[in-house]
């Protein structure tokens, strides 16, 4: 995909998930997809794919939401899973099976050209929040889909909302520089907060017949895997990803709580005593969307555990299960 084919505003996004926002995520594709997972069967039962159906999937990244579309279109319909990253978009070729009911195309969603009136379904697990101008992009969506047509994306709700991912990142300020601060509307995980906004913007687009509803998930951080896991995990995902990824490893370790040299088991024990100082779970909210003709969904993750110790290994060890709820929005759009 070249340069002129990424709409100018998009490009700084297209940079990031091209570089190494791009490569983190598709080394540990799987241990964010398995930590998604209940988002990810929300969003398919709200987008509910039937046989024969063709499907878009949005920021499809490695395509774990773009196999699951195609397993419920088969054996007539077909899933497209549309991304800028080239780097996700390897992996997720690279675990494509023969059938050819997934495909992957590197694409930019505000100035992809798809046949008009071809798509079923317009779906996505949290890559539509960061388009610059999401009317440009929902309508050119929107010309593409078929009347009577469904859209139904998962988005995060406000930064407040979601202290399980802003934590973290607060804790790991203490030994790298902060993110510049972002404007409410900026693209980034939390555009979509704003309830009003994302209704008027579908409307604009061309949606309508707008419905939400409050919901509610629990979510494992460390996926089963223990301690480190969680870490690793919370430091891989959101804001305090961005603010590492620069940092040397000593800068990570100290964020992390601990020395890269120093044994597990003795971290394990200063976080398990830190801990005893107090740790008290909050629900947490997030969003899910859905629209239709586009019919739309839009879904957000929750879950908030926080700790009153001093580290954020403590912090991620307390979090190793969080909960929380979500919005689900649902949107039609005129046959035509």
């Amino acid at each position: 995909m070249s340069i002129a084919s990424i709409h100018s505003s998009n490009a700084a996004e297209a940079d990031y998930w091209n570089g190494k926002g791009g490569q983190r995520w598709a080394e540990h594709y799987d241990r964010h997809d398995a930590l998604l997972r209940p988002i990810s069967e929300r969003l398919l039962a709200l987008a509910d794919a039937k046989p024969g159906e063709f499907v878009l999937d949005i920021g499809c990244g490695c395509g774990d939401t773009t196999f699951d579309f195609a397993d419920r279109v088969a054996p007539e319909g077909e899933a497209l899973g549309l991304d800028v990253s080239a780097t996700m978009l390897e992996r997720a070729r690279e675990r494509a099976t023969e059938d050819g009911l997934a495909r992957f195309i590197r694409a930019d969603a505000t100035t992809y050209e798809a046949p008009p009136g071809e798509i079923d379904l317009v779906a996505s697990r949290f890559g539509v929040m960061f388009f610059a101008d999401p009317v440009q992009t929902f309508a050119n969506i929107r010309a593409s889909m078929k009347p009577g047509g469904r859209l139904a994306f998962a988005c995060w709700r406000a930064a407040r909302d979601n202290p399980w991912m802003i934590e973290p990142m607060r804790a790991a300020s203490a030994h790298a520089p902060r993110l510049p601060e972002a404007g409410p509307e900026d693209p980034g995980p939390f555009a979509f907060a704003d309830e009003s906004r994302v209704r008027q913007f579908l409307f604009d687009a061309g949606f309508f017949d707008i419905d939400i509803e409050p919901e509610e998930f629990e979510l494992d951080v460390a996926i089963g895997q223990g301690l480190d896991t969680a870490v690793e995990t919370a430091m891989e995902i959101g804001p305090t990803s961005r603010m590492l990824e620069d940092q040397p490893e000593t800068t990570r370790a100290a964020a992390a709580g601990g020395h890269p040299d120093r044994p597990r088991s003795a971290r394990r024990r200063r976080s398990r005593a830190a801990r005893r100082g107090g740790v008290v779970r909050h629900g947490d909210q997030s969003g899910l969307t859905h629209a239709v003709p586009a019919g739309a969904g839009a879904k957000s993750m929750p879950g908030f555990c926080k700790t009153w110790p001093l580290s954020f290994l403590t912090f991620s060890m307390a979090c190793r299960r969080f909960q929380g709820t979500a919005w689900r929005l649902g949107v039609r759009v005129p046959k035509r």
